[in-house]
């Protein structure tokens, strides 16, 4: 049977949540494999609804093992923070269901304090960031500065690791304003939270491998959006990990080979939250139709987000970069009751016609969007569960997405509700 790696190939907030749910069902092993606590995926099962941001999808599901993997940059408060939330609505969460890799990056206050000091030093030239810490918490992975949850299981390396830190930090800090980072303070919180967090720790790598061995279903669960990569998405409004698929690899410690099938999460319009670049977004009676229908807010920020026009041009672009085999394309039921739709198929910049949204930032804000027009539909797809509860029209909208972007409809999502999907082909039975 397949692993299955699942992406967001727009700007995040696809609706993956309940996709992965759906999938995690079929699933034994859901590994989250980057982002952090700035990613929200929400969940209805039973009616009950579940917000989670560190969490794998699977975590909810009885006799299903998650793990977040070492691509993540882990906050070990929000992480409990979570832990108890769902506990509270009956998770069964312990170590026995639940791997964080022993090489996960922490997020820590003074990450959080950075990131808020930056965004509000940037003014105008703020990126939109969650303020989170995630971005710097990846600088000192890379600048081989971060502690990591191992770290926290001995005290001398902890030490070290502190000092080397806090090197780094404290003129960065002075240099804003701010005073330097109480380090005994520091010290104290991480060495309270260790013995709560290293009970959950452990070699992801391995035992994913081992479990790739017994011939168990891998789901691999990305977050964010493929637009959102830190290299091929909106440069700089952007988020500080790679969000494409080939991320699934090296973010749990398994080859590239482990993923079978890639499915790419693609809701019916198009959404972003935050700064950057959008040429299909409205700022009209249609773009507030969108967003009042399909309850545009972040469910990390509670942020109220740009919507527009679907845009098969950056949905192939995306599909391309993730190998995406398939796509969940969710919430068509928003789009009920237009009586004309659009889809954008390229762009004019500066004269000259592309396919692809230009990676320079200048050319990026001149792109301008090429529209094709459809019918739209009066009934409701709502609900839907076969293709013969789809209006004619709702039909032909998909088939022209799958045209649009060379990738064909995998499963057809028409409520939040995760019974209420269209399975055209299976991701776990390649």
């Amino acid at each position: 049977m397949a692993n299955v790696a699942v992406v967001g190939a727009q700007w995040g907030d696809e609706g993956k949540g309940k996709i992965v749910d759906w999938l995690s069902e079929r699933a034994d092993v859901i590994v989250r494999f980057q982002g952090g606590h700035n990613a929200g995926h929400t969940l209805v099962i039973g009616g009950v609804v579940y917000k989670l941001s560190l969490l794998p999808s699977g975590i909810v599901r009885p006799g299903k093992l998650s793990v977040i993997g070492n691509g993540v940059v882990l906050d070990p408060w929000a992480l409990l923070s979570e832990i108890e939330k769902l506990t509270g609505q009956g998770a069964a969460i312990s170590p026995a269901t639940l791997m964080v890799a022993e090489n996960a990056p922490l997020i820590l206050p003074v990450h959080r304090d950075l990131d808020q000091l930056r965004e509000a030093a940037a003014g105008a030239a703020k990126i939109g960031t969650t303020g989170r810490g995630i971005g710097p918490a990846y600088e000192d992975k890379v600048g081989r500065r971060a502690i990591r949850v191992a770290d926290l299981a001995d005290e001398a390396t902890l030490e070290s690791r502190l000092d080397r830190l806090l090197a780094h930090h404290d003129p960065l800090r002075r240099g804003l304003g701010v005073d330097p980072v109480d380090r005994a303070a520091l010290k104290a919180e991480l060495m309270a939270v260790a013995p709560k967090i290293l009970p959950y720790a452990g070699p992801a790598w391995h035992l994913l491998a081992e479990k790739r061995r017994e011939g168990k279903r891998i789901l691999f669960e990305g977050a964010q959006g493929a637009l959102l990569d830190i290299d091929f998405g909106t440069y700089p409004y952007v988020t500080s990990s790679n969000t494409l698929s080939g991320m699934a690899a090296t973010g749990s410690g398994l080859g590239p080979n482990a993923v079978d099938f890639v499915l790419g999460i693609v809701k019916a319009y198009t959404t972003r939250v935050g700064e950057g670049p959008f040429p299909t977004e409205l700022k009209d009676a249609d773009g507030e139709r969108l967003g009042e229908r399909g309850r545009e807010f972040g469910t990390v920020t509670g942020r109220k987000r740009r919507c527009g026009w679907f845009d098969a041009a950056l949905v192939k672009q995306t599909c391309m970069q993730s190998g995406v085999r398939g796509v969940a394309l969710t919430k068509l039921d928003v789009l009920d009751g237009f009586e004309t739709l659009k889809i954008c198929t390229g762009y004019r910049v500066g004269g000259e016609v592309v396919d692809f949204l230009p990676i320079a930032a200048a050319r990026q804000a001149a792109a301008e969007p090429i529209y094709e027009e459809m019918p739209g539909w009066s009934e409701s797809t709502e609900g839907a569960r076969s293709w013969a509860d789809l209006p004619a029209a709702a039909i032909k909208y998909v088939r022209r997405v799958e045209e649009l972007i060379g990738c064909p409809v995998a499963l057809l999502s028409t409520s939040p509700e995760r019974d209420d999907t269209i399975l055209v082909t299976d991701p776990f039975a390649d």
